[in-house]
């Protein structure tokens, strides 16, 4: 039977249960969250990713984590887990994920080996398990850049270290490839591609409607399949909700503080506001 990787908004009942399962468990966290949090969710994790770090406006560098992502990556050490730190485009000045950054770090060879390097330094200097890369709204023509980076992250690194990225959910690998993703060689540079299919519908996009209906998942599960082995895809499912008042504006609701929460990696398009709790991907 094939058997993909599942990401689902963590509680601790849940993520104990799916462990017992068998499952691999990643749970994603803002770089705010508290120690208690992973400590209450550790039993049922196996690998905590942590957001993490951006690229800067020019895409020639990479901010510093914080003290508190890097304190998160102690807390996974004490309670026995791994640890991811998650490479971003998002930009608080712009509210949403920055393209021309990411094109500006994807079109420059030297942009993308500095970035690369600097993120390995973080990892070997501040003892992460590994990256997560979630670069989004990637534009079509830098598709082999976007591998590039990973085969660069994966080189600078030690070998013992893992790198993960985010892709946008499509239901062909015609679109996937529109997005930007080269699924067949970023299943082959990477050590696990995470399907983000959520997102479907949400606020300053589209009207109310299901945030990943299981059909849409299912048919973007089928094309991701066709290009990358089920051994090394996470698919990402929404734990999260968003209010839809008479007003043009929604906002999100849900996770076990009913806080603001998203998974795997924030949307293409737009984010809800900040403080989401612990998610999970699992495998």
């Amino acid at each position: 039977m094939r058997k993909w990787r599942v990401i689902s908004l963590l509680t601790a009942a849940l993520a104990t249960v799916l462990s017992v399962s068998g499952l691999s468990v990643t749970g994603f966290a803002l770089g705010s969250a508290t120690d208690r949090l992973v400590a209450e969710n550790a039993r049922g994790l196996t690998t905590v990713s942590v957001a993490g770090v951006s690229i800067t406006a020019d895409g020639a560098w990479v901010a510093r984590p914080t003290a508190d992502v890097r304190r998160l990556a102690g807390t996974a050490r004490r309670e026995g887990l791994r640890s991811e730190l998650l490479l971003s485009n998002y930009s608080n000045r712009q509210g949403g994920f920055d393209a021309r950054a990411a094109h500006l770090l994807l079109s420059n060879p030297a942009h993308i080996d500095r970035v690369a390097t600097r993120m390995a330094g973080f990892v070997r200097a501040q003892g992460w398990s590994g990256v997560n890369v979630d670069l989004e709204l990637v534009r079509r023509q830098d598709a082999d850049e976007l591998v590039r980076l990973v085969r660069a992250l994966q080189s600078a690194m030690p070998e013992a270290r893992t790198v993960s990225i985010d892709v946008s959910a499509s239901t062909s690998l015609t679109a996937f490839r529109g997005r930007g993703y080269k699924l067949g060689a970023l299943g082959r540079a990477a050590d696990t591609v995470v399907l983000m299919t959520y997102d479907l519908h949400g606020p300053s996009w589209s009207g109310p409607g299901p945030i990943g209906p299981t059909d849409w998942q299912r048919r973007a599960v089928t094309a991701a399949l066709e290009a990358v082995p089920a051994s090394r895809l996470d698919l990402g499912v929404a734990g999260y909700g968003y209010t839809w008042p008479s007003c043009p504006t929604a906002r999100s609701s849900g996770g076990p503080t009913g806080a603001p929460s998203t998974v795997a990696s924030p949307r293409p398009r737009a984010r809800p506001p900040r403080g989401r709790p612990l998610a999970t991907r699992l495998g």
